[in-house]
């Protein structure tokens, strides 16, 4: 029941706040651990898009890159 916006926001910033993690992860900002995705899609239109990632990058490395 909702949007997608809201799920992932629940999903990674909702999160680290309850796990009092934000300090260190939650959202993309300079000194945050961060892993990233990327979709061809955007899952803001369809929440399925975040099935289909085409790019995912951890600690500065690129693991999976499609095109």
């Amino acid at each position: 029941g909702m949007e997608p916006a809201d799920a992932i926001i629940s999903a990674t910033k909702t999160a680290a706040e309850l796990w009092r993690w934000n300090d260190h992860l939650g959202t993309l900002e300079i000194g945050k651990i961060a892993d990233i995705i990327s979709t061809k899609e955007n899952p803001l239109d369809d929440i399925s898009a975040l099935k289909r990632v085409s790019f995912v990058m951890k600690d500065g490395v690129v693991y999976k890159k499609i095109f």
